[in-house]
C-alpha cells in the first residue's frame, strides 16, 4: 500500500504541476486571441448586421493554442515515463530488466493526435458558438457596435494596457450566465438583484452596491456595473482554464501510464496474464460518487472499467468509449499497475 500512495503521490505532483502550465498556456492564448481581435472590423460587420463576418474577425484561431497542445505532450511523456519507472526492475526469471517510455510510438504518437485535434476542435467550436450567440443576443437588443465587440474581446485596463474580461475563451453556458448577470444588475428589480447575490463566481466587492441598489429598486449604476461584470467574466475564465488545465493533465497522465504499460507487454517483457490494472480515487470527499465506487476495481491489461453510471473507461479521463464529461472532469483517480509473474503457472 505504501508503494500506491507513492505513485499516486507522483500523479498528484504531476498532475498539478502540469495543470497548471497548460491552463497558463490556454490564458495565453486567449490574450493572444484578444490582441489580434480586428475590433473595427467586427464592429462595422456588427453594424451591418452580419454576424458571420464578425465572428471572421474575431479570429478563432486553432493555432493559438498550440503552446496548450505542447504542454499536454510534455505531460503525456512525464506520465509515461512515472508509468514506466513503477514496473517491475526484473523479469519473471529474477534477471535485471529495463522497462522505457517511447513517446515517439505510433501509437503513442496516435493518441497525441487524436486527443489534441479533438481537444482544440472542442475548444474553438464551443468558442465561436458563444461568440455567435452574444452577437447575435445583442444585436436583437439593440446594443451598439463598439459595446456588442467589447463584449466579446474585452475591455483595456488602463493601468495594464491589457484587454480583459469579455466572453472569449468561456463555454456557451458560462456566456449566458455573464448576459444573465448583466440583466440582473441592469434590471432594478429586487428579486433579480438578490439573484445575482448568490452567484458564486460574481465579485463581491461589488456587493454593497448590489445592496443599495436593492434598497432603492433601481439597477446598478453602468460604471460599477461594467466592472462587476469583468470581474465575474475573469473569474469564470480563471474556471474554465483551470478546469481544462486539471482534466488535461489528469487524462494525458493516465493515457501514457497505460501506453507504457501496453508497450512493456508489446515487448514480450510483461506476460499480458500477469497484468492486472486498479482503480484508486483520491480517497476524500472531493471524489465523485461513482469513482468511489471503482475505487479498488481490477481489470485485465485490454479491459475497461464500469462506472456504476454504466460508463466506460479504460483508465482515469479516458472517453474513447463514450465516458460523459461528469465522469473526467476534476478527476484525481490513478491506475494501480499489478504484475504478477506467476500468474502463469499457478
Amino acid at each position: 500500500m505504501a508503494r500506491t500512495r507513492a505513485q499516486q503521490q507522483v500523479f498528484i505532483d504531476l498532475q498539478e504541476r502540469y495543470g497548471q502550465e497548460v491552463a497558463q498556456a490556454f490564458f495565453r492564448a486567449l490574450d493572444d486571441l484578444r490582441n489580434a481581435a480586428r475590433v473595427q472590423q467586427i464592429m462595422a460587420a456588427y453594424a451591418a448586421g452580419d454576424v458571420e463576418a464578425a465572428l471572421e474577425a474575431v479570429d478563432i484561431d486553432p493555432a493559438a493554442f498550440n503552446e496548450m497542445l505542447d504542454k499536454i505532450r510534455e505531460s503525456y511523456q512525464a506520465g509515461g515515463k512515472a508509468g514506466a519507472d513503477v514496473l517491475p526492475k526484473r523479469g519473471p526469471d529474477g534477471t535485471a530488466m529495463s522497462v522505457r517510455f517511447d513517446g515517439r510510438n505510433p501509437d503513442a504518437e496516435r493518441w497525441l493526435q487524436s486527443h489534441s485535434s479533438t481537444l482544440i476542435r472542442r475548444i474553438t467550436d464551443d468558442q465561436r458558438a458563444a461568440v455567435r450567440t452574444s452577437l447575435r443576443e445583442n444585436m436583437e437588443r439593440g446594443v451598439n457596435p463598439r459595446t456588442a465587440a467589447l463584449d466579446v474581446v474585452g475591455r483595456i485596463n488602463r493601468a495594464t494596457g491589457k484587454r480583459e474580461g469579455g466572453i472569449l475563451g468561456l463555454t456557451q453556458v458560462q456566456e449566458s450566465y455573464v448576459r444573465s448577470a448583466k440583466d440582473e444588475l441592469a434590471s432594478g428589480d429586487p428579486a433579480s438583484l438578490r439573484h445575482y447575490l448568490t452567484r458564486t463566481r460574481r465579485d463581491k466587492r461589488f456587493d454593497k452596491a448590489v445592496r443599495a441598489a436593492i434598497e432603492v429598486e433601481k439597477p446598478v449604476p453602468a460604471e460599477t456595473l461594467a466592472k462587476a461584470i469583468t470581474a465575474y467574466e475573469r473569474r469564470l475564465l480563471k474556471l474554465r482554464g483551470d478546469t481544462i488545465g486539471r482534466t488535461e493533465a489528469l487524462t494525458s497522465l493516465n493515457a501514457a501510464a497505460y501506453e507504457a504499460l501496453r508497450q512493456a507487454v508489446a515487448s514480450g517483457k510483461i506476460p499480458e496474464t500477469s497484468v492486472r490494472r486498479v482503480w484508486r480515487s483520491a480517497g476524500d470527499l472531493r471524489v465523485r460518487h461513482t469513482h468511489m465506487g471503482l475505487n479498488a476495481d481490477t481489470v485485465g491489461l485490454n479491459e475497461a472499467f464500469r462506472s456504476p453510471s454504466g460508463a466506460m473507461l479504460r483508465y482515469p479521463g479516458d472517453t474513447l468509449l463514450g465516458a460523459p464529461a461528469s465522469e473526467v472532469i476534476g478527476c484525481r483517480c490513478i491506475v494501480e499497475a499489478r504484475i504478477d509473474f506467476l500468474a502463469n503457472i499457478r
